[in-house]
């Protein structure tokens, strides 16, 4: 059995998925709107989440980013539309998976099952080292010299994924698509993190430990010499 939450604003289609899903065991949360999921999935994460894309307060592309900022969890995307240009797109935003509409039961119910499938064998926690440095991927953990870093969750993000590429130059534009899901934005937003994650790892960008800016290319993390 797992939890699921179902994303849909047509109470029709909502109330067949739910039955559907509860036939099989599974319990079932549902919003009828983008902003209602996005408070359920961080107050109290589901093991998946089916998103239709035709949602009243946001276009459902950009409810999976929003989502993927905050959370893992699995997202079936259930879509009218069949174009497979637009079915990549989603798949690459962060989608697991995706049905288009109408489907049945069954179908849905062998898709849920995979995509649980996949994320229950997930391969084991990741521990990153750098230096002093220790970032634990999966418990979402991070700690310098053996004591805790109290960082946020924008702030782990970026620290982790710079972790990952430590010794590699990471451009501001990599860091926008891959930590802050978006294609542009404004530089400063990720001066300011940087900035913020700087003090709590004790240095400054004129004296640093770790986070080095390379001038005109990007950042990079890398242990003291």
């Amino acid at each position: 059995m797992a939890t699921v939450l179902v994303v849909e604003d047509d109470e029709f289609v909502r109330s067949a998925i739910i039955h559907e899903l509860g036939r099989r065991e599974h319990a079932v949360r549902s919003a009828g709107c983008a902003l209602d999921a996005l408070r359920e999935i961080s107050q109290s994460p589901p093991d998946a989440v089916i998103l239709d894309l035709g949602l009243p307060d946001l276009d459902g592309s950009e409810a999976l980013r929003m989502v993927r900022g905050i959370s893992d969890v699995p997202i079936i995307v259930a879509t009218a539309r069949d174009d497979e240009s637009e079915i990549v797109r989603l798949l690459r935003a962060g989608a697991d998976d995706y049905l288009v509409k109408p489907f049945s039961g069954e179908h849905l119910s062998a898709r849920l099952d995979a995509v649980l499938r996949r994320a229950r064998s997930a391969p084991a926690p990741r521990t990153i080292a750098v230096g002093g440095l220790v970032v634990d991927m999966d418990r979402r953990e991070a700690a310098l010299d053996g004591g805790p870093l109290a960082l946020t969750r924008r702030e782990f993000d970026l620290l982790a994924y710079l972790a990952a590429r430590a010794d590699r130059v990471v451009t501001r534009k990599e860091l926008l698509a891959e930590v802050w899901r978006l294609a542009y934005g404004d530089d400063q937003t990720i001066d300011v993190h940087l900035s913020w994650l700087r003090r709590k790892l004790g240095e400054s960008a004129s004296r640093p430990r770790y986070l080095h800016t390379v001038r005109g290319v990007g950042f990079m993390l890398s242990a003291p010499r």
